[in-house]
């Protein structure tokens, strides 16, 4: 029987890098038109989704899926939102340039093929760009896999090897940090594998883009691919609709982002 770093050698290991969804400290930018306990919950649903989307590219690729989750002590929390054969991956430091490095050379270290770090606010990210960054990962030579996010960042970074250049001294919650991330890897000769662009949830407008794409079937204009269903996201927006208690979130507002 082979051993577990034996095991793992060929698996890629999937982590969403995840906040711990408490009131007040997760999604601040969604109150409003959501208040701080209605936007936790639908944090909380993001994990559940990204996660379960996780589960379903396991079925298809060699892969793993994991919560890097933060801060410290927060395990218990996200142990009870995802299954079981969902792992959990603890802080190290805390700031996003450190958090992405660490998970890197953590689950690298760990034994894994590779790690997609994958952000919590793209709940719909089609498992297609999953499985794409699974296969480009898994093909011979060292490369870097970016997903691009509209707003100019990415919502997911695939390394084979932990390259602490790409995670040093990069303008971090910019529109720059796609480029500069880009140009890291140009400078220190790392192939960049693109893939298709998506976006984050991360404000008011964004919020209706999100209304409207598992609501209206409506997707931002940008978006060629189909989104996961996300069933945990769009039942509890279907609940705050029919609260009335956010005045839509946005489902009126016409679903097409300005792209970068």
């Amino acid at each position: 029987m082979r051993n577990g770093r034996a095991e793992r050698s060929d698996l890629c290991a999937l982590a969403v890098m995840a906040k711990a969804p408490r009131s007040g400290e997760v999604k601040t930018r969604l109150v409003p038109p959501l208040s701080a306990e209605q936007a936790a919950a639908l944090s909380g649903c993001f994990v559940k989704d990204i996660t379960a989307n996780f589960a379903a590219v396991a079925r298809l690729r060699p892969a793993r899926g994991f919560v890097a989750y933060s801060p410290r002590g927060a395990e218990a929390l996200f142990r009870g939102l995802v299954p079981p054969e969902i792992l959990m991956l603890p802080p190290r430091r805390v700031g996003l340039g450190y958090s992405l490095l660490h998970a890197t050379e953590d689950l690298i270290a760990a034994g894994y093929s590779g790690a997609c770090l994958v952000n919590a606010d793209s709940p719909t990210l089609p498992s297609s760009l999953l499985v794409d960054a699974v296969d480009a990962l898994r093909a011979p030579g060292d490369r870097v896999v970016l997903g691009p996010a509209i707003d100019g960042g990415y919502y997911l970074i695939g390394l084979k090897r932990p390259h602490t250049q790409l995670f040093e001294d990069i303008s971090w919650s910019t529109e720059h940090v796609f480029r500069q991330t880009v140009e890291r890897a140009a400078s220190v000769g790392l192939a960049v594998v693109t893939l298709s662009p998506w976006y984050d949830v991360d404000d008011a407008a964004s919020l209706g883009w999100l209304c409207n794409e598992v609501l209206a079937s409506r997707p931002p204009t940008e978006l060629m691919t189909k989104g996961y269903t996300a069933p945990h996201t769009t039942a509890y927006l279907s609940h705050l609709i029919a609260s009335s208690s956010t005045k839509g979130l946005g489902l009126d507002r016409a679903a097409e982002p300005v792209g970068r």
